[in-house]
């Protein structure tokens, strides 16, 4: 059962880097703006945005929300409600990291595009 928890989170862990935007969907006043320049700044700022470990912060969050889970499974039931939980939890768990991961990524990529004077609308 914990290999199908674990399969189920990994999926779903590769679905989500793979259906992330990159550029952040950010969307800017692009009056007045010089495009060439606007791409290099973006792409400054994605590298910036890409040194937030969105793989730590997914790895962390399902070791506590395995932990979470299996304390809760064993309360309420026995040894296997407990695994169950545990891997109900890992998978909630790296599924809230990751997504926090990009969504911190994205304030990254804005904050610093506005940084550098464009009008971020989004």
């Amino acid at each position: 059962m914990y290999k199908g928890f674990l399969l189920v989170f990994l999926v779903l862990t590769v679905s989500g880097y793979a259906n992330h935007s990159e550029s952040g969907d950010v969307i800017i006043d692009t009056h007045g703006v010089d495009m060439q320049q606007y791409y290099q700044d973006m792409d400054d700022c994605q590298s910036f945005a890409a040194q937030v470990p969105v793989a730590e912060k997914a790895t962390t969050t399902a070791v506590g929300g395995a932990v979470l889970g299996g304390v809760l499974g064993a309360i309420v039931g026995n040894s296997s409600t407990a695994a169950k939980g545990a891997g109900v939890g890992a998978v909630t768990g790296g599924l809230r990291g990751t997504s926090s991961g990009y969504r911190e990524r994205d304030r990254v990529v804005k904050n610093c595009l506005q940084g550098r004077g464009y009008g971020v609308l989004n």
